[in-house]
C-alpha cells in the first residue's frame, strides 16, 4: 500500500518552494507547536542525573541542535538518508523511561552509558531498517487511519497538561486563569481561521500564540525577565560529559526504544504521506528511517538522544494545508541557531505554557480527526475491519488511560506498550494480518461485529427470479433444483452490448 498518490506527472506537493517570508513564519510556527517537547527529555533526563542547571541548559542546547540538523536531513534529504516530507525532528519520549533506568543502575555518571547505548542501538536500527522500509504493504488506509487517529488522541493529554500550566508541582496549576488563558488562545485560533484571507488562517496556530503571550504579559502571567540573563552564543561541546561507555545490558533495553522508535516513525511518515496526499513507497520510508537512525547515532556525540517525528507538527501540517518541505526544513535552521544562540532559546521558552495548550487542542484533535477521515475510506461490509478498528484503538488508549497499566510487566514490555502509538499500530498490523492476510478460517458473516450496510434490491433483480427459485451454498436454484447461472455485473453489460450489436447488425442487413 502506498499513501494517496499523486500523478508521477505533477510536481510533488512537498516541493512547493512558498518564499523566504512565508518559510520563515511558518517554519516558525513549527517551532513553537514542538519547542515544549524538544526540551521537556533533556530536562528530565538531566535532572535525573543531578546535573547542574548550567549542564542542564548545555543538553537543551544539544538537543535544539541536534533535532535542527536531524529536521534538514530529513526534509532536504541526501541519497539513501531523508525522506524529503515534512517531518520535523527531534528527541524522542520513547526513550524517557529507559534512559532513566540506565541512568538510576549507573548513578549520577550515567549519562556516558546512555549516549553509548544510543549510539550502538541506532546503529543496530540503522542495519534493520530494510525490514520496516518493505512493510508498506500491510498500511492500508484501515492501519493508516488507526494509527493517525490514535496520535491525535494520544497527543491530548498533553494539550490539557499544557493548558493547566505544563508543571503540575506548580501552585496555579490547573488554575481558572491558566485554562482561561488556553481557552482564549484557542478561540483566537478559530476566530482568525474564520477570516477571509487564506494568509491569515493558516498563520492562525502563530498569531494567536502571539497574541495569547501578550495578553498573558498583561495580566503578569508571562515571565521575559531571564531571557537576557546568560551566555547570548555558545557552540555545541561535543563529548562534554565524557566519552560513551558501552554496556550489553543498557543497549539491548535502547534497542527495544529504538524499535519503538521505527514503528512510530514509519507511522509518522506514512501519516503525513496520506495527509498532503503524496506518494510514500517503501524506498522512500526507507530512507526516512535510515535520516532518523544516522541522526539517532550521531546526536549523542553532541550531548543529545534518540531523534524521531514529532507527531504534533503532523497535526500542524493537518491543520494549516501547508505541505511545503522547505516550510519545515526553515524550521530545522531556526532549531540550528537556537542551538548556537541560547538567547532565542530563553525567549521562546518563555512562551507561557498555557498558551501552547489551547493551541494543542486544535493541532492535536486534527491530527484526530484527520485519521478519522482515512478510516472513512475503509470497507466496513461483510468483513471485521469494524472490529480492527474498535480493538486498536481500544488499545492505544489503555497507557493514556491508565498509564501505570503496563507497570509490573516486563521493562521491555512496559517500553513497547506504554505508547499508546505503538500499542496501537502493532495492534492493528497484527490484526489486519490474521483477518486480512490470513484468511483461513474467516466465514461469510464472521461475529456480531460485522458492519451490516442497509440491504437494498433493485426492482428488475427480483422480476427475474420465479416461484421456487432459492439460493443454496451462494449458488441460484430454480423450483427443480436445477442451478440458475449468475454473471456478474461486468459479464452482463458485455453480453448486453454483444447482443446490442446482434440486433443492430440484423437491422442493417
Amino acid at each position: 500500500m502506498t499513501s494517496s498518490v499523486s500523478s508521477s506527472s505533477s510536481p510533488r506537493p512537498e516541493d512547493e518552494n512558498l518564499g523566504v517570508g512565508a518559510n520563515l513564519a511558518y517554519g516558525l510556527q513549527h517551532v513553537l507547536t514542538m519547542y515544549g517537547g524538544i526540551v521537556a527529555v533533556p530536562l528530565i533526563v538531566g535532572q535525573a542525573a543531578g546535573l547542574a542547571p548550567a549542564d542542564i541548559g548545555l543538553l537543551i542546547a544539544a538537543s535544539l541542535f541536534a533535532g535542527g540538523l536531524a529536521t534538514l536531513l530529513q526534509t532536504l534529504g541526501v541519497p539513501f538518508f531523508g525522506c524529503q516530507l515534512p517531518l520535523v525532528q527531534g528527541v524522542s519520549f520513547a526513550g524517557v523511561a529507559t534512559m532513566i533506568a540506565i541512568i538510576g543502575s549507573d548513578g549520577a555518571g550515567g549519562l556516558p552509558t546512555v549516549f553509548g547505548a544510543v549510539i550502538a542501538a541506532s546503529l543496530i536500527g540503522l542495519l534493520i531498517t530494510p525490514v520496516f522500509s518493505r512493510i508498506t504493504k500491510f498500511f492500508p488506509p484501515l492501519v493508516t487511519g488507526i494509527v493517525i487517529t490514535t496520535i491525535g488522541l494520544t497527543l491530548m493529554p498533553v494539550a490539557a497538561r499544557w493548558a493547566m500550566g505544563g508543571n503540575s508541582q506548580a501552585a496555579d496549576f490547573g488554575s481558572v486563569a491558566n485554562i482561561g488563558l488556553a481557552a482564549f488562545t484557542l478561540i483566537t485560533v478559530l476566530l482568525l481561521s474564520k477570516l477571509g484571507s487564506a494568509s491569515i488562517s493558516r498563520l492562525s496556530i502563530l498569531l494567536a500564540m502571539i497574541i495569547g503571550t501578550l495578553v498573558a504579559m498583561a495580566f503578569g502571567m508571562a515571565d521575559f525577565s531571564q531571557v537576557l540573563e546568560g551566555t547570548l552564543v555558545a557552540l555545541p561541546q561535543p563529548l562534554h560529559f565524557g566519552p560513551p561507555q558501552f554496556q550489553v545490558a543498557a543497549i539491548l533495553s535502547m534497542l527495544i526504544v529504538i524499535i519503538v522508535t521505527l514503528v512510530e516513525t514509519s507511522a509518522d511518515i506514512l501519516a503525513v504521506g496520506e495527509i498532503i496526499g503524496t506518494r510514500v513507497d517503501s524506498k522512500r520510508l526507507g530512507n526516512g528511517l535510515r535520516a532518523d537512525m544516522i541522526s539517532s547515532s550521531l546526536a549523542p556525540l553532541f550531548g543529545s538522544f534518540t531523534q524521531s517525528a514529532f507527531a504534533q507538527n503532523v497535526g500542524l501540517v493537518a491543520v494549516t494545508g501547508v505541505k511545503s518541505r522547505y516550510v519545515v526544513a526553515t524550521a530545522g535552521l531556526i532549531l540550528v541557531t537556537l542551538g548556537l544562540l541560547p538567547v532565542m532559546g530563553r525567549l521562546i521558552a518563555a512562551v507561557p505554557t498555557a498558551v501552547l495548550g489551547g493551541a494543542g487542542v486544535v493541532l492535536f484533535g486534527t491530527v484526530a480527526a484527520s485519521g478519522i477521515r482515512t478510516l472513512a475510506q475503509v470497507d466496513y461490509r461483510n468483513n471485521m475491519n469494524l472490529i480492527i478498528v474498535a480493538t486498536s484503538i481500544g488499545f492505544g488508549m489503555i497507557p493514556i488511560a491508565a498509564p501505570g497499566f503496563y507497570h509490573h510487566f516486563p521493562a521491555w514490555f512496559e517500553t513497547i506498550f506504554h505508547s499508546g502509538i505503538s500499542s496501537a499500530a502493532i495492534m492493528a498490523i497484527l490484526l489486519n494480518l490474521l483477518f486480512n492476510h490470513l484468511k483461513a478460517g474467516n466465514s461469510d458473516q464472521q461475529s456480531v461485529f460485522v458492519a451490516a450496510s442497509e440491504r437494498t434490491l433493485r426492482y428488475q433483480d427480483i422480476a427475474a427470479l420465479n416461484d421456487g427459485d432459492h439460493f443454496r451454498d451462494g449458488k441460484l436454484f430454480d423450483c427443480n433444483d436445477n442451478e440458475v447461472p449468475i454473471i456478474e455485473a461486468g459479464e452482463e453489460a458485455g453480453e448486453q452490448a454483444a447482443r446490442s450489436l446482434k440486433r443492430q447488425a440484423e437491422h442493417m442487413h
